[in-house]
Parts: C-alpha cells; structure tokens; sequence
C-alpha cells in the first residue's frame, strides 16, 4: 500500500495546448494518505478516467509527477506500478472456475498453493461466493462475474492501491447496494487504499472517506462526503451533490443581509463587497413554507417516501423544498423562509468566506 501524491499533475490531448479548452486536466495537486478509501465524482467527460489513467500508468501526464509514498513513478509502466484495477465491465476468464479465476493473481506471484488457498477462501466469504467457487465462470450473471473482477482486485495484499473505474454500472440496481456493503467491508478488513471512479454520488458518498470532486477537467471541492454537502466550494457542488440539489438564486449581497427578487433576507454573517455573478445557495431541507420571506410559486410536490419534495419557482428561477412526510402543506402558501445560518454566498460559482459572525 501506499500514498499517492499527484504534484502540480495536468494533461492535454493535444501536443500544442493554447488555451484552457485544451487542457483535459487542469493543474492539480492532491495528496491520498495510505489505506485511505476515495471517489473521483463528476459528469462524464470531467477528466476522472483521464486522471485514473494516469495513476495506472496507461497515460503520461502533460505536466507534474505522481509519487508512490516517496517514490516518483510518473514514468513508471502500468506493471511496475504494482497495482490492481477493476474495470467498468467484468473482465474474467469464462473457462476457470470462480476459484481460479480469484487464484490467477497469486499464481503469477509464484505463492505457496496453500497460502494461495486460504487467500481465496477468504476473499470469496467477504464477496457471497463461497458456493460456486468451483462453478465455471461461463453461464453466471453480470453480478456475479463483477463480483469476481472485485475480488480479483482485493486478492493481493502487496498492491499499492486497488483503482476501480465504475465497477457498478452493469450491475442489476438491485445488485448495487449490496456490492457496495461488501466492497466497504472489504476496504475495512483489508485496509487497501483505494481510489473509485464513478459519475453517482450515492456510490461515491456511500464508499469514500474522501471524495473529489470534477467538473470540466478541474478538480473543485475535495472532502468528506458531509463537507461537501455542508459547504460545497463551489456551486456546481452544491447542484451535483444531494437530491435535490442546492437552491441557486442571484443576489445583491452587502453585509449580513441579501437583497433577492425585492426581499431582504438576513444573513448569518457578514460579506464583502465583491465584483462579478453573486449567487446565494442553500440547501432545500433548509428551506420552509411561510408568510413572510420569498415569494414562491408551487409547481408540484412529490412524496419519495420519508419526506416531500415541492418543486417550484422563485423570480422564475427553480426552487425546492424538502418538508418532513408527516408535516402538513400549508394551503395556498406563497412564500418560504430561508434559514439564515445555511446560506452560503457565491462570486462566480465559488464560495465567499464572510468577514466575520454576526453578532
């Protein structure tokens, strides 16, 4: 196992870059502590698999270096790199049975047969698949073939990092939750650090102690899934992460107060003047029906379960609320309540910090 550090790393597909469009990784520098589990998060085309590339070795970054612990392998091929990778789609061998197929790794290393055995004993308890082990791998399910490419993956213990590029996309929806307990699972036993790519936040927040999250070849917000919904950096943040996601509004913000669609609101803190798109976000479970405050403009309301989402406008722009499922909708309300302490301020899509507490 190792940390892996990504030093001022960048990277184009062009050999000329002129401008930002250029670059499909802008200039980054991020540092994975050794056994830890991450999630490189965004919409397709936002650089992750690039940046997976990279820390595999099947691509050479434009610029910067990536270090092993303190050992640079930026020019280091994908085998001597010593890692394992789980791939999108299943990658076994149909005419093995389960148990070679989990044996295959070790069998290169030229271990003991029996260390060998026990090893995959191990592993395939922690995936649910103690009962086929000596099933061939022709004729089972996508699952249980992704539950194979997963174990392969964890059957090392010497790898310096697990890297799994959307391990659950061709998996049943049914399937997902449970291969994600058991992939926790096996990150607390084995304690691997490992790096997991997808573009769905439930997989990403579910499994990472740390997330990172890009947009646009340019990584935004780096941190636990609770910062991330607390305090996005950045308003594609706020958007991306949660369900619904961040309310957005333009305001005129001038110390602890912002000046939204006609209505002042108070504000917890105290901002700075600045130049540029001034937006105020908050969260839509920050947010309730009221008779003083915005004016709202109901659209529909949507019962998911443990709570209700009402979908509406604000000045034309989409608002949300996210009310309790026994709390009642009030009758013909044309207003909401904003919660002071959740507004966070945003200059051209990056959070502000405030001058000061109000007091």
């Amino acid at each position: 196992m190792a940390r892996i550090t990504l030093d001022n790393l960048a990277h184009s597909y062009s050999p000329a870059p002129k401008g930002d469009a250029d670059w499909a990784l802008k200039p980054m520098s991020l540092t994975w502590r050794d056994g830890g589990a991450y999630a490189l998060l965004g919409s397709s085309g936002c650089g992750k698999t690039t940046l997976l590339n990279i820390i595999s070795g099947l691509l050479r970054p434009s610029r910067g270096r990536v270090l092993f612990g303190d050992r640079d392998v930026t020019d280091l091929p994908t085998a001597a790199r010593n890692i394992a990778q789980v791939f999108q789609f299943p990658v076994v061998y149909d005419t093995m049975t389960v148990r070679q197929n989990l044996a295959f790794p070790l069998k290169n290393l030229g271990l003991p047969a029996a260390q060998i055995a026990a090893r995959v004993d191990a592993v395939a308890r922690m995936i649910g698949m103690e009962e086929t082990l000596d099933r061939r791998a022709r004729g089972l399910t996508a699952d249980a073939k992704q539950k194979i490419s997963l174990g392969r993956g964890m059957v090392r213990q010497d790898v310096n990092a697990i890297l799994f590029d959307e391990p659950l996309t061709v998996i049943d929806p049914q399937m997902k939750w449970e291969l994600r307990t058991q992939l926790k699972a096996l990150h607390r036993e084995f304690g691997h650090t490992m790096i997991y790519v997808t573009h769905d936040q439930t997989e990403a927040l579910t499994f990472a102690d740390e997330v990172v999250v890009m947009s646009e070849g340019r990584v935004v917000q780096a941190g636990t899934p609770q910062s991330l919904f607390d305090t996005p950096a950045h308003t594609f943040v706020g958007y991306f992460i949660g369900s619904p996601g961040m309310n957005l509004l333009d305001a005129e913000v001038r110390g602890t107060s912002a000046r939204v669609a006609g209505t002042t609101l108070q504000l917890a803190r105290a901002y700075a003047p600045w130049k540029g798109r001034v937006q105020i976000g908050i969260r839509p479970d920050a947010v309730r029906p009221a008779t003083e405050g915005l004016p709202f403009r109901l659209i529909r309301a949507e019962d998911v379960g443990h709570h209700r989402i009402l979908r509406g406008e604000v000045a034309g722009a989409s608002f949300n609320l996210v009310l309790p499922e026994d709390e009642p909708i009030p009758a013909g309300f044309d207003r909401v309540a904003l919660d002071p302490a959740r507004i966070g301020v945003f200059v051209d899509d990056w959070r502000i910090e405030p001058l000061e507490r109000a007091a």
